[in-house]
């Protein structure tokens, strides 16, 4: 496939180690691979020579030495009693050698149609294995002289194909979306002036050092963006490569093209958003092997186009409208008499000067925290991943609910009313770092849009597109990146900047309800930021595999954070998480997902068998990919992604085997990572590479992201918090001890004393100014409810969770320790612990704390040896329910309890104190009162099942068979459409034989 041809034909220039920072750096390192060095075309002629001899070669040898095997005609009885000579057995070898003929042969076609067409991924040959390999090496070498690397990647192109076939990398359509990158585009205006300008000032020192050059002599160069040839397109990276020696100085290109308008009509915007036709404005230092003086000194430019840079250069000094045209052929580089004012010196911008970072959309932190570069010693690589951090939140809030209840059950001995552990340290800091960087709001739009997506397309009888990559913009609009056109997207999805996008407004996702189908593509994973902007890669849409090149650490972070992001994400169902080569066990986070193998070989042996297994279960069903079927009948049982992650090396041998292996993953829903120290890993579609400061580079995509990682101490804490949260781990410490216990004695009268079990009421405090009252309750809510401390950053999140600025955040802690006030011997009431954590005074008491420390001194304090005490604190504490938690808090507000799980803890604490006094009275043989005990705490956990049976068995002890039948009757009632549970149904079979009669009777 010819490529176009270039001006120059020099090697890539080597980007010096300390590039400068800027806010905009979109495009990546220069590639090796576009450029054609001399070995390229060694390597093509060898390629050519041998594809000739194998095809054409082998069946002329074939056809002179020993012409055709088969017989002339249909063979006769006689011909089975034929003496075996050796002429037989070199027919049947013939035969043989034609059909592994015919097998290369196909299997050369086969890569052929596929690079040519850049549609799909190359078909599969029966049985060709390594021939096919081996026919994809040489067509891939033969056309490697005329094809960018891009090209030769099946499914490449396709990132950002438009309808004409204008295909550009996956960012530079991503940022084609009006408003998607609108945001930024002002904060880092300056930034960018200022390198237009140090680079302008930079040429103009270079001109006068050489004496000469066009710049010196007051030429200004023009550029006209090619149209795309095969599927290569034109960048202002390949542009300032080829012709300023170096790409990264295309925002020099860049900043003297801004704005302008260009002969379609049309204005550059975005620095990796070009278009055929339009014209560039060139630095004067820029060279070209087809470099001219004049318009009319280029022979291949047409007088259009010749009109069409004098009208774009009368737009350099006010960017005033220029004349039109229609987009055509042109030459590369033309240079006019016309000089722009040269740029005045602005100071450097160097890479430690800091620079706007990316948003993290729907992120926690505060702005202002973040440009004074303070982290408030919480980790940064959390904070910056809201995605994941809900996810891991959202799945440690489930852990505990499920080893609360396990203690409660008494699943685990010892632990019954066990409190959750409270981490300390670095365990402490990551949880807080996760409830600070949480978007729990956009993983649930994101997993109701596309599940409202599967679901509209089914309702159309339509197939689920391939998606190749999601993005999730600052302003809440997701876009989805389809591997090729797919027609008309489902309202309210809208087709976005090209037929290859499909794009939903914020405003339409959260209209979107919880959806009754599969999760159509749960292989999404963040992968980073780029400016406001994040990319989920979709994994198991890779035709191939995903190399990932880069400092060993490095790698390790970023396949940390892609295995606890699909571990816990919220928009999968069911998955498969096969982990190679990673020193920490990350099982903890999801041990039904993630498994650990040992090495490369039981990778083998398991991926070859499920490979079959799936690709079988494909044909019986008659799909042809698992998204046709991801929606089907068996939506939620054989169409789940299996997802391989290899943080080890592979050796060549494995590395083979691997590209054969990952040849058909694509459509069997299998994803593979891999890590690689170099950048040649077989079989590879998609390359990245991690730097050591942060960047994920991905040349062939177009990429250069701030990534989203987990290093090696984050992913201990995170570990940490999981571990300690389950509910089969063994008893340890202090089981029972609330995190604050209360001096229940008259002593101990509190001086502010606020009740959250029910309505929010506070005793010793004037009521706040009435427009920060609620303000103010609910940040001293959210310090009761934690009394190991509160971090700032979690205290600001909560209240603001769209971000708010330090100046405001310290306003309100100031309004908050005045109206705390001190206490008699002038300690503040709101203090601040050695780690920077605001603590609230033991004088400030809840309700909450004074049940917590009832119900312990009852069962584990003084109330162990006296059952008269007992009793009268288990009788202290259920007075003090009132109803649920904060039953009157405002809506919109307290949105922080979704993360808590004193929903759980509550309703568990008031049952166990319902049925230890339900317990006192019977032992007493006082079934009325253990009655009333278990209806009141009912009233606060009425689907603790504990509490019916207790109280199944109280109303039993009272020998009234009315009283028990109608309670019967009532649970019965209550159960639905479920029935009773099986433990439930087998007490009544004990205490009331005849109740089926009476439920037989009802229906």
């Amino acid at each position: 496939m010819p490529r176009r041809r270039t001006s120059s034909s020099s090697s890539s220039s080597t980007a010096p180690s300390a590039a400068p920072a800027a806010p905009r750096n979109r495009t990546p390192q220069p590639v090796r691979v576009r450029r054609r060095s001399f070995g390229d075309f060694v390597k093509a002629f060898l390629a050519f020579v041998v594809l000739l001899a194998l095809v054409v070669g082998v069946p002329l040898a074939l056809a002179v030495a020993i012409g055709w095997p088969l017989p002339g005609g249909a063979p006769g009885l006689d011909w089975l009693q034929r003496e075996i000579t050796v002429q037989t057995f070199l027919h049947i070898l013939t035969v043989i050698v034609w059909l592994a003929w015919a097998q290369f042969t196909a299997c050369v076609l086969v890569e052929v149609k596929a690079a040519l067409s850049g549609v799909g991924v190359p078909g599969r040959v029966p049985g060709s294995g390594p021939s096919q390999l081996l026919a994809r090496q040489l067509v891939a070498a033969l056309l490697l002289v005329g094809a960018t690397a891009a090209s030769l990647t099946p499914g490449l192109s396709q990132l950002g194909q438009s309808l004409e076939g204008n295909q550009k990398p996956a960012v530079a359509a991503a940022q084609q979306t009006p408003g998607l990158f609108a945001q930024q585009q002002e904060q880092a205006a300056s930034t960018a002036n200022a390198l237009a300008e140090q680079a302008g000032q930079a040429g103009q020192d270079a001109a006068r050092a050489d004496g000469g050059g066009s710049a010196a002599h007051g030429d200004t160069k023009y550029y006209r963006i090619q149209p795309p040839e095969g599927r290569h397109h034109d960048s202002l990276w390949e542009v300032a490569d080829r012709h300023l020696g170096d790409g990264r100085r295309y925002k020099e290109i860049f900043e003297l093209n801004k704005d302008r308008v260009q002969p379609d009509g049309s204005k550059l915007s975005e620095a990796s958003l070009i278009r055929p036709g339009w014209i560039m404005e060139m630095p004067g230092d820029a060279r070209g092997g087809e470099l001219v003086e004049m318009p009319d000194e280029a022979p291949n430019v047409s007088e259009q186009v010749q009109q069409q840079i004098s009208d774009y250069a009368r737009t350099g000094g006010d960017h005033a409208q220029g004349g039109g045209g229609a987009q055509g052929g042109g030459d590369a580089h033309v240079s006019l008499p016309e000089q722009r004012p040269a740029p005045t010196p602005a100071t450097p911008v160097t890479p430690a000067t800091p620079a706007p970072g990316p948003a993290t959309g729907g992120q926690h932190a505060t702005p202002a925290a973040e440009e004074s570069g303070r982290s408030f010693g919480l980790p940064e690589a959390l904070l910056a991943a809201p995605l994941l951090a809900a996810g891991l939140l959202g799945a440690l809030g489930r852990r505990r609910r499920q080893a609360l209840w396990h203690s409660a059950l008494g699943a685990v001995g010892g632990r019954r009313g066990m409190e959750p552990p409270t981490p300390t340290g670095d365990a402490q800091d990551a949880q807080d770092a996760l409830l600070v960087g949480a978007d729990p709001d956009g993983v649930r739009l994101l997993d109701r849009s596309l599940r409202g997506l599967a679901t509209s397309l089914a309702a159309e009888s339509r197939a689920l597109p391939v998606v190749y990559a999601a993005w999730m913009g600052g302003n809440g609009d997701l876009h989805l990146q389809l591997a090729q056109p797919a027609g008309k997207p489902p309202t309210p999805w809208q087709v976005g900047q090209d037929q290859t996008f499909w794009m939903l407004a914020r405003a339409d996702a959260e209209r979107y309800e919880d959806a009754e189908t599969a999760a159509p593509y749960p292989g999404l994973v963040s992968l980073g930021t780029m400016d406001d902007s994040r990319l989920l890669l979709n994994l198991e849409a890779v035709p191939g595999l995903v190399s990932l090149s880069g400092a060993e650490a490095d790698r390790a972070a970023v396949f940390a954070s892609v295995a606890a992001e699909l571990a816990t994400n919220g928009w999968s169902d069911r998955m498969t998480i096969t982990l190679v080569g990673f020193g920490d066990d990350l099982t903890p986070l999801a041990p039904n997902r993630i498994r650990h193998l040992d090495g490369f070989e039981d990778l083998f042996e398991t991926m070859s068998a499920e490979t079959r297994q799936r690709r079988g279960a494909l044909g019986a069903a008659g799909h042809d990919s698992v998204l046709t079927g991801r929606t089907g009948p068996a939506q939620h049982t054989r169409w789940a992604p299996h997802l391989v992650l290899l943080a080890a090396q592979p050796s060549d041998e494995d590395a083979l085997r691997l590209a054969e292996l990952a040849a058909d993953a694509g459509r069997l829903g299998i994803g593979y990572l891999v890590g690689t120290e170099g950048t040649d890993l077989p079989g590879a579609a998609w390359e990245m590479e991690i730097t050591g400061d942060g960047k994920l580079l991905a040349p062939l995509l177009g990429l250069e992201l701030e990534a989203q990682l987990l290093p090696a101490a984050q992913q201990r804490a995170v570990v940490e918090l999981f571990t300690d949260a389950d509910p089969e781990r063994g008893p340890g410490g202090p089981a029972n001890t609330p995190p604050f216990l209360v001096d229940i004695s008259e002593q101990g009268r509190p001086a502010v004393y606020a009740r959250l079990v029910g309505s929010y009421e506070i005793i010793g405090l004037d009521a706040p100014d009435g427009d920060r009252s609620a303000q103010l309750h609910e940040a001293l809510a959210l310090l009761l409810l934690h009394r190991e401390g509160v971090h700032p950053r979690v205290l600001a999140s909560a209240l603001w969770p769209r971000g708010v600025t330090e100046d405001v955040r310290d306003a309100l802690l100031e309004r908050l320790r005045a109206w705390l006030g001190t206490d008699p011997d002038g300690t503040p009431r709101l203090g601040t612990d050695a780690t920077g954590r605001l603590t609230l005074a033991k004088s400030v008491v809840s309700d909450l704390d004074v049940l917590r420390s009832l119900y312990y001194e009852a069962t584990q304090g003084r109330g162990v040896d006296s059952r008269q005490v007992r009793g009268r604190l288990l009788t202290d504490a259920l007075v003090l329910v009132r109803g649920p938690l904060l039953a009157d808090r405002p809506e919109g507000r307290y949105r922080w309890l979704t993360h808590e799980i004193i929903d759980a803890q509550l309703p568990l604490l008031v049952a166990d104190t319902g049925l230890a006094l339900s317990e006192f009275h019977l032992e007493r043989g006082r079934a009325e009162k253990a009655i009333e005990a278990l209806n009141a705490a009912l009233r606060t956990a009425p689907a603790d099942e504990r509490l019916w049976h207790e109280l199944l068995r109280a109303t039993h002890a009272t020998e009234d068979a009315d009283r028990l039948r109608a309670l019967a009757a009532d649970l019965i009632g209550r159960s639905g459409a479920r029935g009773l549970p099986p433990r439930t149904e087998a007490l009544l079979d004990e205490l009331l034989p005849t109740w089926r009669d009476g439920v037989a009777a009802a229906g």
